[in-house]
């Protein structure tokens, strides 16, 4: 590792969305950064979650926005500074066009996240960004020196500053196994406890019949919502997909940190879908209540209200006793009840929750109790569902860290 002598070093563990977007501010001013990454190349997980089209941020108004970070508005001082405009900005300025898709959801024209990765690495060499790829980071010595493992030996290192981007406990494979957390714990550095975010849900288990007909389909144009323990309601229209051990999918996801914290605190919790999200009760019951004649009520059910395939499995899993009464069957189809035991395990989630407290940061993401020291992305402790947020929350965070340490070099 070189740099001039008479200028300072930043080093940037991490070579994430959050880490390369610091590199990135704090190059453009000159200052020498070096990026060290455990894995042989960068930003693998930005890679994968790219390939079934990267969904890089969300068109949704500001305020909305905002509020889909848990904590409530946690994120809201960095995305002022960096949010959805400032990050289109920069991807266009990469030569990347993007689009915003049905959904509200903004893509890059090309879907795929490894021509933006390669235009923005580009661009990172240029501006003398040093990359220092199978670097372990072991925490830090005696004398507060970086120490690191790579096939060359130990080195130790002791930059100007230091920007910790190691990612959260998700995906542990790619490089993210969150255990850098008890480094941090030795250093009087509150974290709370990792847990699994944007994420499938056990259930009891399905009938062998069930699971080998409809395990890994998706359920679609359904509600699901339930009512935590203390009493707040939550909704959500969407899909679900059946797996063999119970369910995930877009709407599972959104809730998941709500379902979660229900589980945490009772054991289990009593997801209801509702089959027929676009009728009221009173409108399924008019239907209901035709003259079946003498057709069976399979076919009646298919003709009057079109419950068919995997939803008739879900109702005949769940509620079958109410195919007996058709004056009732209305009820259920609003509110079939699915119990809930258990979030899958960190290592399937998308995300992940848990991670430094951010009351441990100051307003410029450096630790309070470690002068020159700033941290940012997935590894603080915040979560949001799919749909660009995580990416953007990254993005922001880094950023805004870059500014941080610029402004703490200049002091």
């Amino acid at each position: 590792m070189t740099n001039d002598k008479n200028s300072p070093s930043v080093a940037i563990i991490g070579a994430g969305p959050a880490g390369l977007m610091a590199a990135e501010v704090i190059s453009q001013q000159g200052i020498t950064v070096h990026v060290f990454d455990r894995m042989p190349s960068v930003a693998r997980k930005f890679l994968l979650a790219g390939i079934g089209g990267l969904n890089i941020t969300h068109s949704e108004p500001y305020e909305q926005f905002c509020e889909r970070y848990l904590p409530k508005h946690s994120l809201t001082p960095f995305l002022q500074i960096f949010g959805v405009e400032q990050l289109l900005q920069w991807c266009h300025g990469l030569g990347i066009d993007t689009f915003i898709g049905s959904s509200g959801r903004i893509f890059p024209k090309e879907m795929k996240a490894a021509p933006l990765l390669r235009a923005w690495l580009k661009r990172l060499r240029q501006q003398g960004v040093q990359f220092h790829l199978k670097h372990t980071w072991q925490g830090w010595d005696k004398d507060h020196h970086l120490v690191f493992q790579s096939s060359e030996g130990i080195s130790c290192i002791a930059p100007d500053a230091t920007l910790l981007a190691l990612g959260g406990a998700s995906y542990p494979r790619l490089g993210s196994d969150g255990t850098w957390i008890n480094d941090l714990q030795t250093l009087s550095i509150q974290c709370n406890p990792w847990q699994p975010a944007n994420c499938g849900f056990e259930t009891a288990p399905w009938s062998a019949i069930f699971t080998e007909r409809y395990a890994g389909i998706p359920v679609k144009a359904i509600a699901c919502y339930f009512v935590d323990k203390q009493g707040n309601h939550h909704h959500k229209l969407g899909e679900i997909m059946l797996t063999r051990y119970g369910v995930e999918g877009s709407a599972i996801y959104a809730l998941s940190q709500a379902l979660r914290e229900t589980i945490n605190q009772q054991g289990s919790v009593t997801l209801y879908l509702d089959l027929f999200p676009k009728l009221t009760r009173q409108e399924l019951q008019a239907k209901l209540t035709k003259p079946q004649s003498k057709q069976s009520l399979s076919n009646f059910l298919r003709k009057q209200i079109n419950l068919k395939d995997i939803k008739m499995g879900l109702v005949r899993e769940l509620a079958s006793e109410s195919l007996q009464d058709i004056t009732t069957l209305a009820d259920k189809l609003k509110a079939i009840p699915l119990t809930l035991t258990k979030p899958r395990p960190i290592a399937e989630a998308i995300s992940s929750a848990g991670g430094i407290c951010l009351n441990e940061l100051n307003n410029q993401l450096m630790l309070k109790k470690h002068s020159g020291v700033f941290c940012a992305g997935e590894m603080l402790d915040w979560e949001a569902p799919t749909g660009g947020y995580l990416l953007t929350g990254c993005f922001s965070t880094g950023y805004c860290a870059g500014l941080g340490i610029i402004d703490w070099l200049a002091k």
